[in-house]
């Protein structure tokens, strides 16, 4: 009921084999109101770590599985080009660039590789997959009533972290992960870039903290973390419904809080 605001014909979640993205994805398909298409992107569609995706194919009609390297430009247009197909003449009404990696390494330990890896990942990805995707917001924004921004028209949802908060350094003293604070920091500048650049066109940009989730990725440590990946992304869900003009360009968590860039 906290989502009947948020109304999408068209989503794309990336990183949607498992996490956050499997979660998104669940919890789209079980709208009363679902969308007509739910995009998945992972890299391996037909692999043994998608088959939940697989599974939950099997049963909606409305979900369709794409093959995505985020980084990979090649791989970028093509899932792009699908989508796009795939939806007709209608546009894109949300893209969740979801996709992310880290490396635990500590300070002392971090290397050219590392940050180049995990750089291209989290913030050069979402980069080429937005301008990729682009055209189809651009429509889906175009063909909806009213000129205001809404995630229900057309938007950007990156998934940042607060571990990328300059002023919160979000559980240091937990993991260092300089290589992915400093791709999450930069994927905030990215979105505050993308929001004054796409405003023009109708489409509405965040960045989004989950929360510390349990996750493959989120549990790499002894500590468990404290949100649960229904909680963290019927949180966020709710967090789309509500978004307008005013909150393109921030940085927020899963429970509407701003979080300090």
């Amino acid at each position: 009921s906290d989502m009947a605001g948020l109304c999408v014909r068209s989503v794309l979640v990336t990183g949607a084999n498992r996490g956050i993205g499997l979660g998104l994805v669940r919890q789209f398909l079980g709208m009363p109101n679902p969308p007509e298409w739910v995009f998945a992107a992972c890299r391996d569609p037909k692999g043994q770590r998608a088959q939940e995706l697989q599974n939950l194919a099997s049963r909606h009609p409305n979900l369709v599985i794409i093959p995505l390297e985020v980084t990979d430009p090649a791989s970028i247009k093509a899932a792009a080009a699908r989508v796009g197909e795939q939806l007709g003449g209608s546009g894109l009404n949300l893209l969740i660039n979801n996709a992310g990696i880290a490396k635990m390494n500590s300070l002392d330990n971090e290397t050219l590789e590392n940050m180049m890896q995990v750089y291209t990942t989290n913030t050069v990805g979402p980069l080429l997959l937005s301008q990729a995707c682009l055209p189809l917001l651009k429509k889906a924004a175009q063909g909806s009533l009213g000129s205001a921004l809404s995630c229900s028209k057309a938007a950007i949802i990156n998934m940042s972290s607060s571990a990328g908060s300059i002023e919160e350094v979000y559980l240091w003293n937990y993991g260092h992960v300089v290589s992915y604070r400093c791709s999450k920091a930069a994927l905030n500048m990215l979105t505050k870039c993308q929001s004054l650049g796409y405003r023009q066109h109708g489409v509405l940009c965040v960045a989004l903290h989950p929360g510390w989730v349990q996750t493959d990725m989120g549990s790499a440590g002894s500590q468990k973390p404290p949100v649960t990946v229904d909680e963290s992304v019927q949180g966020m869900l709710k967090v789309l419904s509500s978004l307008t003009e005013k909150e393109t360009g921030t940085f927020l968590d899963w429970e509407g809080k701003v979080v300090p860039w």
